[in-house]
């Protein structure tokens, strides 16, 4: 068993890399029934937000899962150019750290947001919904899901935690100031758009705008905030009116292309204009920010925002890294003999199928025995498989996750010919045998 994660996030990829692996719910179960197919793959869950996508799996041999892995990556992103550079592989016990930095929101754009967390639930309910997951990534995401929460409710890192929304309207406060006379129009009616409108509505900001393809989002969006819902197809129109506008829909393509902004910008007689695109794939072709008197700005320049807040929550990421560093311990421990249990039980099956079968020679040997004697011998049995096997135990235990599990599984199963059971033992035997393997 091989534990790895391959993905990539905002610290290795720029958002046009990133939004090329921003995939959908349904192109997630795809994948991972793809990957139900391949012998290289026994388990896998794939999480895919704005700022990552990432694969966790589990593994028999590490060369040749990594292989199919990227490969997958590679043909449901349909990228040209190598993306190797972009990735980072983690294995074993850095990879479960990997995945609790991430649901405690330590490893997001935007230190303590909330959002990673759901996330990272939905992507483990997807899998298991597939029927991708079992008992190493079951336990792994169930841990980093408790862990997740346990940060944000022992630290205050979740105070006042700034999102990418957030960092949205504190970019567009930098470029104005004062929000009190200003017109925003919100592209988008999903959860992004209603944070980043609650925070424009707390700056106080004149008239919120909201456009959606479904007319009747937009209007429940609008009327919580008082704003002026927008039909799609009219929103360029709104834009005569706004000062900002702010860009969070789920289009595989751009909605605002340079040809719609110069012919927008006459009509605003002068006055300048400041795009803010948050969603990923970009709602906002690039060359919009060519235009005189238009400011563009993409999620990869909400990181200067986020610098400002990165000091205030210093001290509350160490406390999450010490709880981190606590529950990965238990975590290690408990997959520490995890590895190792399948062939513990086929050894301890064994011994106690030759045990109760040279007791009940014994015991053939012996009619005259009493019940209190014939209880006597099956104590005594039972402590003699449990006292011979004690010191192998303990030492397949020391040794697994260490590195230097091999010899030890592949010297027990020698030794005791456990391998010989799932070719020709009993049926029960041959069930276990096939479980190790697994």
């Amino acid at each position: 068993m091989q534990l790895v994660v391959v993905g990539l996030n905002h610290k290795t990829a720029s958002v046009d890399i990133r939004e090329c692996f921003s995939f959908s719910e349904e192109q997630v179960k795809a994948a991972l029934r793809h990957m139900d197919t391949r012998e290289e793959i026994d388990e896998c869950v794939i999480l895919s937000t704005c700022n990552r996508t990432e694969m966790y799996a589990v593994v028999d041999d590490l060369e040749d899962g990594l292989e199919v892995m990227q490969a997958l990556l590679r043909r449901m992103s349909e990228v040209q150019e190598s993306v190797e550079p972009h990735l980072y592989i983690y294995t074993e016990e850095r990879c479960m750290e990997h995945l609790f930095r991430v649901s405690s929101s330590l490893d997001s754009l935007v230190i303590g947001e909330g959002q990673i967390l759901s996330q990272v639930k939905k992507a483990y309910s997807i899998a298991r919904e597939v029927g991708m997951t079992s008992t190493v990534l079951n336990t792994l995401f169930n841990r980093a899901i408790a862990v997740g929460k346990k940060v944000r409710t022992q630290t205050r890192i979740a105070y006042n935690a700034v999102s990418v929304s957030y960092a949205a309207v504190e970019l567009a406060k930098h470029a104005i100031g004062d929000l009190s006379t200003v017109n925003v129009l919100l592209l988008g009616a999903g959860e992004m758009s209603e944070l980043t409108a609650r925070h424009l509505v707390e700056n106080g900001v004149n008239t919120v705008f909201v456009s959606n393809r479904r007319f009747e989002r937009a209007a429940l969006l609008a009327d919580k905030f008082k704003g002026v819902a927008v039909p799609f197809e009219d929103f360029m129109k709104s834009a005569v009116k706004a000062d900002i506008v702010i860009t969070s829909t789920g289009a595989p393509h751009y909605i605002i292309r340079t040809l719609d902004v110069a012919h927008l910008m006459p009509k605003r007689q002068g006055r300048p204009i400041i795009f803010i695109d948050i969603a990923v794939p970009r709602d906002v072709e690039p060359e919009v920010a060519a235009i005189a008197g238009v400011n563009l700005y993409n999620i990869d320049d909400l990181e200067a925002v986020v610098e400002c807040n990165i000091h205030e929550r210093e001290q509350e990421a160490r406390l999450a890294e010490e709880i981190i560093a606590e529950e990965l311990s238990g975590l290690v421990a408990k997959f520490r003999y995890l590895s190792y249990q399948p062939t513990m039980a086929l050894l301890a099956d064994k011994a106690e199928t030759i045990r109760q079968r040279e007791v009940k020679r014994a015991l053939a040997k012996l009619p005259d025995c009493s019940p209190e004697e014939r209880k006597v011998l099956e104590n005594m049995s039972r402590m003699l498989v449990r006292k011979l096997l004690r010191d192998p135990m303990v030492r397949m235990n020391e040794a697994a996750m260490t590195g230097n599990e091999a010899p030890y599984l592949e010297a027990v199963r020698t030794l005791f010919k456990l391998d010989a059971i799932g070719e020709g033992g009993h049926s029960e035997e041959r069930t276990c045998y096939r479980y190790a393997r697994k």
